[in-house]
């Protein structure tokens, strides 16, 4: 296999662990904690959840554990969109059960959740472990979408299991995946199949995350992949001083990305869908924010700027939020009917026949491409699939038209140039930063250390996250005490709560008494590209989110 001269350092890069995990693994016992309850909906998550709700929060202390030793097989799934650092989750699952007795396998399944049902998997060795540690991406095994949510598909886990003799399922991934690993972790314990269930918090976007969970894993490579980005474009808008330039970013339902990257970057103007919404700004505000400040470097001569845009901020405005909810229940409701139609114009007909005046009038003044654009296929969960949105565009669309008519009025003197641009896939599988690595091979053998205490419906949890890793704080978090129940294809479901941008947290307001200052004045910050090796304050610190929230 041809390699980078990076990519065989990496190899040898040796993740830092908390000082608990540093212990002899069968002298690591659980310390549980008070009975706890989901953050809403107690009562009914209590009835869908009898056997695993209300479990106290595990932490880990000195003392002895002789199962930790005992031979085992544990499955690994990599589920949902990438994220940096998932092989080393992976790596340190491995090293775990290595440690605990060498003769412990670990299965991974291809491709995703669907690997488990179709019991396509490989059993890791050393040779090929040692391929992927320190690495970007998911292709150790494969990620994939596939949701297990039928007894049929239970029962098919089961029995795969079974076969493989396999006592243990960590399922790394998001809001949702974890959601499927306590909905499993509940089936297995009413069938007494004796699986436990461990969870890991995956996810770039930052909205997989509590007082327990401070960030999900991939978040602080992911930022400063983008953060690199955006302050080459700062440095070469400054050098040309000629171009507006707008960022869509990930960040479907929250704006974690964003903030962080405007934190590092300083652009002139970044909005914050949270705010939007709380604010109930219309289109016609948030992009009358944007013009203010155009208007106002423009008289300063400065015809140039940089805008992030999260990527779910069209489901924050509030008439585009009523509209696309509109849309996923019609949709939903007239799946069969829907589908019959076949050209776009039908399509709208239809729909602007079935939906409320107000939604109707807002659909039919969007860009024809935006129409389009909003009854594409839906994701898996029934929703509008917002990154196929050019959220980017619409906004320089509108603001071209307006800035037309103000010139023409005489209210605008200055040059609208533009370019836009969407960091998504950039960021997904780079080589994890050094927390990136290290927090994730924690988050691995924490997870085996669980197991090793014979938890179950629990997701890994490793806090105090802004100090050296010899202080973080491994332990578990059941997964129940994160969920609620939210509409999904026209039904209540359960699912873990998406964690927003706190207005009233410190890095909002770290951001918020800044950005004036940054929208007329040329504030731009360049961090450069990941660094790997040299001093701690450049190589060895984690996002500004995280040390804001901690100071």
């Amino acid at each position: 296999m041809n390699i980078s001269p990076l990519q065989e350092a990496r190899y040898k890069y040796e993740p830092k662990l908390p000082e608990i995990l540093k212990n002899a693994v069968d002298a690591i016992k659980v310390s549980l904690g008070d009975p706890t309850q989901s953050v809403a909906d107690q009562e009914e998550l209590k009835q869908l959840f009898p056997n695993t709700y209300g479990m106290p929060v595990a932490g880990f202390t000195k003392g002895e554990n002789p199962r930790a030793g005992k031979a085992i097989n544990v499955g690994v799934i990599l589920s949902g969109g990438q994220a940096p650092g998932g092989h080393n989750v992976i790596a340190g699952l491995y090293d775990g059960l290595k440690k605990g007795n060498k003769n412990s396998k670990l299965i991974g399944f291809l491709g995703g959740p669907s690997g488990l049902t179709s019991d396509e998997a490989l059993e890791f060795s050393d040779e090929y472990m040692d391929r992927y540690r320190n690495t970007g991406g998911f292709d150790i095994i494969g990620s994939g979408r596939t949701k297990l949510e039928t007894e049929e598909q239970f029962d098919t886990c089961i029995e795969v299991c079974k076969k493989r003799n396999i006592s243990a399922l960590v399922i790394i991934g998001g809001d949702d995946s974890n959601t499927n690993a306590a909905v499993l972790a509940e089936y297995f314990q009413q069938k007494k199949a004796s699986i436990q269930v461990i969870g890991v918090p995956k996810t770039i976007d930052g909205d997989l995350k509590n007082e327990h969970i401070e960030t999900s894993f991939g978040f602080d490579t992911a930022t400063k992949t983008y953060s690199e980005l955006i302050g080459n474009i700062e440095r070469d808008a400054n050098s040309a001083k000629k171009y507006w330039h707008f960022i869509k970013l990930m960040g479907r339902s929250a704006s974690h990305i964003a903030l962080e990257c405007a934190l590092q970057t300083r652009p002139n103007v970044a909005i914050i869908s949270e705010e939007v919404e709380e604010k109930k700004q219309t289109l016609d505000q948030v992009v009358g924010n944007i013009i203010d400040t155009i208007v106002t470097r423009a008289e300063k001569g400065e015809n140039f700027g940089v805008v992030l845009v999260p990527e779910g901020l069209i489901e924050f405005i509030p008439e585009m939020k009523t509209l696309i909810g509109e849309l996923n229940d019609l949709l939903a409701e007239h799946q069969a009917y829907y589908a019959t139609l076949n050209t776009f114009e039908d399509q709208s007909e239809w729909i602007n026949k079935n939906l409320s005046r107000e939604s109707s009038y807002v659909f039919s003044s969007l860009p024809n491409n935006i129409q389009r654009q909003l009854l594409m296929d839906r994701d898996p969960h029934g929703n509008v699939q917002v990154s196929r949105i050019e959220t980017e565009k619409l906004l320089i669309e509108i603001i071209e038209d307006r800035l037309r008519e103000m010139k023409t009025e005489g209210r605008y003197s200055g040059k609208f140039s533009h370019q836009h641009h969407f960091f998504g896939y950039e960021g997904r599988c780079a080589f994890p930063s050094n927390f990136d690595a290290d927090y994730c091979y924690s988050l691995g053998f924490n997870a085996f250390v669980l197991i090793a205490n014979g938890l179950t419906g629990y997701m890994s949890s490793v806090k105090n996250l802004s100090k050296p890793a010899s202080e973080w704080i491994a332990g578990g978090i059941p997964v129940t005490m994160m969920m609620n129940l939210e509409q999904r294809h026209g039904k209540k479901k359960p699912v873990i709560r998406k964690a927003l941008v706190e207005l009233d947290g410190k890095p909002f307001k770290a951001f918020a008494a800044e950005r004036e200052t940054w929208a007329v004045e040329t504030s731009f910050a360049y961090p450069g590209a990941i660094q790997y090796y040299g001093p701690d304050e450049v190589c060895n610190q984690p996002t500004m989110t995280l040390k804001i929230e901690h100071k």
